[in-house]
């Protein structure tokens, strides 16, 4: 045992003069991840966004058109923009209610996700991304988002009104399980552990986080998530009966106020190690941390108005939040909509770009090259670019009430869904 300690003080000397003197030390190789069978493994247990570095291209999307599609909701279309000189190069009609256009797991299809809100009729719409046109649409039970399991064996429809978790075949959508998740409540964006066992779902309508066991197919939990998640006395106060106006005084803090309404998840994205999990809140305005491991809320980051979407830069430093400028489903033209930068190092705002005379930032994805992020205006009938170096913003006018547009090609080797949750 003194050999052991001598050894250890031997090493921790040996790293303190390497400091002194300048050297920086390499870092502690990492334990591989194990991940579940026929995931692609994680080159960098320390960055799962590795793969999606600027350029990074997969062999799988050779011969891809570069463009921008861009599903409206309002007219049952999707637009398809050059991203290069900025103009609409295709339009199209699909299903009723198209809100996200997701990458297949295999990055060959890019499916639309028509959910024909309040009706029967729900479809996907196959796009191929090497002539930007759509095939024959495939009917689905309600698929207002999609994503895939890690190993690409199932598609995950997320059935919103059902509340429930739909696994499909990834080729024809033929129903083969569900998973029911009847505490979550407009169950609707996720991502995955970094060893692709469970998936962590928001629940938009009443404020919870879901997490799913993938491998044992159940739901393991559901908490619910605060601004004030450390303050006992403004929990207390939320929780009492009858009607509170929508911002009280803090009890505590005179001058400031505390947001009475019910948080409402959003988008949701890991951290670089896996470690931590990011939810944007439209209501809370800011992005709640929850601990992985432990599934408990750790954290709250304020950023704009109407937080709604995540995207990890291409380096995975940073993490873009799209502020849509209103608390409400159907928001208001011109709002304060702004993107927020998160430093996933600090969990502190290092940047905040407005949008010039008022937008909706909503969902959307960065360049393949890292340069600009693109987000759909989901309120004023445009899609916003701005430029990753200095915020700077450009419009493109597009169809009524674009929502989760997608960038085409992306750097990655398999898709997780959404707009381009590639790892």
């Amino acid at each position: 045992m003194k050999q052991l300690r001598a050894l250890c003080a031997a090493a921790a000397l040996a790293a303190g003069l390497a400091v002194a003197h300048g050297q920086i030390a390499a870092p502690v190789p990492l334990a591989p991840v194990v991940t579940v069978p026929g995931m692609p493994g994680v080159p960098d247990p320390r960055n799962l966004y590795s793969e999606t570095a600027a350029g990074k291209l997969s062999p799988a999307v050779a011969g891809h058109l570069e463009r921008v599609y861009v599903p409206n909701r309002g007219d049952n279309t999707v637009w398809v923009i050059d991203p290069v000189t900025l103009r609409v190069v295709d339009r199209f009609r699909v299903g009723v209610n198209p809100q996200h256009i997701v990458p297949s797991w295999n990055l060959q299809v890019l499916w639309v996700a028509n959910n024909a809100e309040g009706r029967t009729d729900g479809s996907l719409t196959p796009i191929d991304p090497r002539t930007g046109k759509p095939g024959p649409s495939v009917p689905v039970d309600d698929p207002y988002n999609m994503y895939w399991s890690p190993d690409g064996r199932f598609a995950i429809v997320v059935a919103e009104a059902y509340r429930r978790l739909d696994f499909r075949d990834p080729v024809t959508m033929r129903l083969l399980y569900s998973i029911e998740t009847p505490d979550c409540a407009g169950i609707n964006h996720a991502d995955f552990s970094i060893d692709g066992s469970h998936a962590l779902f928001t629940c938009e309508f009443d404020g919870g986080l879901t997490k799913v066991d993938l491998v044992n197919r159940r739901v393991v939990g559901t908490i619910k998530l605060s601004r004030y998640f450390d303050r006992p006395d403004v929990l207390e106060i939320l929780e009492r009966p009858g009607r509170k106006p929508r911002r009280m005084i803090d009890p505590v803090l005179p001058r400031s106020l505390v947001i009475t309404g019910t948080p409402m998840p959003q988008d949701v994205r890991a951290s670089p190690d896996g470690r931590r999990f990011y939810v944007a809140d439209m209501v809370s305005d800011g992005v709640h941390v929850v601990d992985f491991a432990t599934f408990r809320q750790v954290g709250f980051i304020p950023t704009g108005i109407g937080t709604h979407g995540l995207y990890p830069s291409r380096d995975g430093t940073k993490l873009y939040v799209a502020n849509r400028g209103s608390n409400h489903v159907h928001g208001h033209r011109r709002g304060k909509g702004s993107v927020s930068v998160i430093d996933f190092a600090t969990e502190r705002v290092v940047a905040e770009w407005p949008i010039p005379g008022g937008g909706s930032p909503d969902m959307g994805n960065v360049s393949a090259d890292g340069r600009y992020l693109w987000l759909s205006g989901r309120y004023d009938n445009e899609i916003y670019r701005f430029d990753t170096t200095n915020g700077s913003v450009v419009r493109v006018k597009v169809g009524r009430e674009p929502h989760g547009l997608t960038v085409w090609p992306q750097p990655g080797r398999y898709s997780l869904g959404h707009t381009g949750n590639l790892r």
